[in-house]
């Protein structure tokens, strides 16, 4: 593992006396690396549903209760800029707010809320006429419009008034997976919430504690700390621990249970996916074992992190799911498992017996990944779950994960 300097985490302002996150480099960064994708492509624009991508090109964000009814759509053609179609009054106030979006390409859009205002209302048809017509005008109509995700219906409006559709995602994937200076300091920072939060809940984890409490306290101390989304936080306790749940209950947490947490937020739009273990008031000998064999399986594939490494390289290094009494590598998914982290929670590469061995990705420097290990004990119910987030640089791999993961954490110990 790298013993250089850590990655910066150096706070949510600007100052006049650190350099921080630039943003303007940010959304150059990022624009001009999609652009880059197009580019490299047979197409003549990306239209974009995924909310990630719109804010990837046009570094515009409204939240997820909005974001996720693939109304807003963005339109990046070959040789232009973005233009973007954003929900009612959203787009006015991108006018004002958003200076490097031009406030001609800003529209108002709506498509019908997933279904909610029928096809047959004719918003998809007038949406889909006003794209080509955009397309002819500047000469691209007769190349292929990429799309990354798309409702059926307007898929087939779009087919019907004669666009040709390919797919969009693996090009945007492809121009997420490097991560500027800027990209990593945020999700550092993000990490460096969680490390915090981490120390609530292990001050907070006591007999009667229930595990949605424990939800509710890492929500709430996240949004303090500057968070723009909680999106998901597992809590995981006693015989919930195996098999694996992956969400959270009102179950009342007891002396001597292992319990786990993931930390799934974002801080100005870079994720975080983050496990710890934790043992309450004791630990037992099943418990600890179960540890210490998570956290090897995490050290060895931290080791292997390099640019060049192919990914079937870190998946080999992991137990098969026959190993952890499952049936198959697709029954044993998400358990033993690496996943890209940027605006998306699960960005390149992916790693995983699953798809890694047949089809393995090269390690780049510049990627951000966190690896994921989880282990049974022979108790039958306890189970260690670690997760560290991982930056690929040429000198290795730095990690951004810091809260105390080497041994088995016992939380408020008698």
């Amino acid at each position: 593992m790298s013993t250089g300097r850590p990655i910066a985490a150096p706070g949510h302002t600007g100052v006049d006396y650190e350099q921080r996150v630039d943003f303007d480099r940010l959304r150059s960064y990022r624009l001009g690396r999609a652009k880059a994708a197009l580019e490299s492509s047979d197409c003549g624009a990306f239209l974009l549903f995924d909310f990630y991508n719109i804010r990837y090109t046009t570094q515009t964000w409204i939240g997820g209760a909005l974001g996720d009814k693939m109304s807003r759509y963005a339109l990046l053609t070959r040789g232009g800029e973005p233009a973007l179609w954003d929900f009612g009054s959203a787009a006015r106030h991108h006018q004002l707010y958003s200076p490097w979006l031009d406030p001609d390409n800003s529209h108002a859009g709506m498509l019908g809320l997933r279904g909610a205002i029928s096809p047959e209302a004719g918003l998809m048809e007038s949406a889909v006429r006003e794209i080509k017509g955009m397309l002819e005008d500047q000469g691209l109509a007769k190349y292929p419009v990429a799309v990354d995700i798309v409702e059926p219906p307007f898929l087939a409006e779009m087919e019907r008034q004669g666009l040709k559709v390919v797919d969009a995602q693996q090009l945007m994937l492809d121009a997420r997976e490097i991560k500027s200076q800027d990209e990593i300091m945020l999700l550092a920072q993000a990490a460096a919430m969680v490390d915090g939060v981490y120390q609530d809940i292990y001050e907070a984890l006591k007999p009667g504690v229930r595990e949605n409490e424990i939800v509710a306290l890492a929500s709430k101390r996240l949004y303090e700390m500057g968070s723009d989304q909680v999106e998901a936080i597992n809590a995981v306790s006693g015989e919930r621990c195996n098999p694996h749940p992956h969400n959270f209950s009102d179950r009342i947490i007891r002396p001597g249970e292992q319990a786990f947490f993931d930390i799934i937020q974002s801080y100005n739009g870079y994720r975080t996916c983050y496990y710890r273990t934790f043992s309450v008031g004791w630990s037992t000998a099943p418990q600890r074992d179960a540890y210490s064999r998570a956290r090897e399986w995490m050290d060895v594939a931290i080791q292997a992190v390099k640019p060049g490494v192919s990914t079937a390289e870190i998946a080999k290094l992991w137990p098969k799911a026959t190993d952890l009494g499952f049936a198959s590598e697709m029954a044993a998914f998400g358990l033993q498992f690496g996943h890209g982290l940027g605006l998306g929670l699960h960005e390149r590469p992916i790693i995983s017996r699953l798809n890694s061995l047949d089809n393995p990705v090269e390690i780049k420097a510049g990627m951000v990944f966190a690896l994921e290990t989880y282990c049974p004990a022979t108790d039958g119910f306890s189970a260690a779950r670690i997760e560290e987030e991982v930056v690929v640089t040429e000198d290795g791999p730095r990690v951004l994960t810091l809260f105390p993961a080497q041994e088995l954490v016992v939380a408020n110990p008698y």
